[in-house]
């Protein structure tokens, strides 16, 4: 593919998406009205969703109005925090220097992922006075780092507004080369109410701490099962699903029976396996062991939280969305990756999805967070492409 350069307008346009602090704990309002005002400038109207508190939105905006629906360009608004990480720089410095790989801009989210939302803003008028004869939508969302909460009442609201895409193209980083797969991620939390006792009076308890390691050791258990016995999904880094716990607490001295404990765990399923079968299987080994612990106390017993639910996402290389995004980004292949992303969510919405978007994962959520401008470039000559493409696929 032909070099071409990155506008001073998309670069500006990152730099100051990079510099509003969009942590997912806080509200990304600034971001959302910067991207309204400037899409009302060019007469496009924007539909927002709202979180229950209204402090974070989600962003709806078609360009083209009036040709049929077609393709979503979508992206999350929100980052993941710094703290206690070794910056050399200010996270929202939106520094532009010499990287690794040249010229890079340097600054939390400059990959994952507001490069993309601001290359799509910087050519929002490119795309309306192009020669496609579909609309291009405009999709962007709260709270996808910490469970892709905000996009689940974007497609809501889309589907009451009537909106039928045709496809959806997630610009996450995947270093321009279309994703068409790429595992799920389901978290939860699992409480567990024993019976406290004085440490020399074990037969009168119900070890809270024991009782989570049975079930720990369920999911370890399932997790070696994967491993050996999962048909493999080649493509991926670890070609089977994995399961792991992430988090343990419980207990509040050496001599007392604990009564409360508590871990996190989560899976990352295939495309092709069952997350909801998993999880399932970890309850029901936990409801088998209550009934011991109910004979010592009524009350105990196990309390399952569901933390996030992100489904797995499974395009195909002959989805013309796919072929869209390969012919956009002069790439012959596809690839899968390995983390989690909206594509899912769309996908089960039945909208035809693709992942690709500039900047590689390896920078993402790291110290020194960064994408190059060889990649801005080739995204911005992507979303110049989309302006003018004659069909999708």
């Amino acid at each position: 593919m032909s070099p071409h350069p990155l506008s001073d307008r998309a670069l500006a346009f990152a730099q100051a998406l990079v510099r509003m602090n969009t942590i997912s704990d806080r509200s990304n309002l600034e971001l959302i009205e910067f991207a309204r005002e400037h899409l009302a400038g060019l007469g496009v109207q924007s539909r927002l969703t709202w979180n229950a508190e209204r402090t974070k939105a989600n962003l709806f905006a078609t360009l083209g109005e009036g040709k049929p629906a077609g393709v979503i360009v979508s992206g999350h608004t929100d980052t993941v925090p710094w703290e206690g990480q070794a910056w050399t720089v200010d996270p929202l410095s939106a520094t532009v220097q010499d990287g690794p790989e040249g010229p890079a801009l340097f600054g939390r989210g400059s990959a994952d992922m507001k490069s993309f939302i601001a290359i799509a803003l910087a050519n929002a008028e490119r795309i309306l006075a192009g020669n496609a004869p579909f609309a291009v939508h405009f999709a962007f969302s709260y709270e996808e780092e910490i469970g892709c909460f905000g996009v689940r009442e974007l497609i809501a609201d889309m589907r009451d507004a009537g909106v039928k895409p045709l496809a959806c193209i997630v610009g996450e980083p995947t270093s321009m080369v279309p994703a068409i797969a790429h595992k799920g991620v389901w978290r939860y939390r699992c409480c567990v109410r024993g019976k406290e006792a004085h440490s020399s009076l074990t037969p009168h308890s119900v070890n809270a701490i024991e009782m989570a390691a049975r079930v720990v050791g369920k999911v370890r258990d399932m997790a070696e099962a994967f491993e050996r016995e999962e048909p493999r999904y080649d493509g991926f880094d670890v070609p089977f699903s994995t399961a792991s716990v992430g988090q343990f607490h419980g207990g509040i001295a050496d001599n007392v029976v604990p009564r409360d404990a508590e871990f996190r765990y989560e899976f990352r399923d295939l495309p092709t396996a069952d997350a909801r079968a998993m999880q399932q299987q970890v309850v029901d080994y936990a409801r088998s062991l209550e009934p011991r612990m109910q004979r010592v106390a009524a009350d105990t017993g196990f309390r399952f939280e569901t933390i996030c639910e992100i489904p797995s996402f499974l395009g195909s290389r002959d989805d013309p969305v796919t072929r869209l995004a390969q012919r956009l980004a002069g790439e012959a292949g596809t690839t899968l990756v390995a983390f989690g992303t909206e594509a899912g969510l769309f996908k089960n919405a039945g909208i035809p999805t693709v992942v690709c978007g500039p900047g590689s994962i390896q920078q993402a959520h790291q110290p020194d967070e960064y994408v190059t401008l060889a990649q801005l470039a080739r995204c911005e000559a992507f979303m110049q492409g989309l302006a003018d493409s004659a069909e999708i696929g």
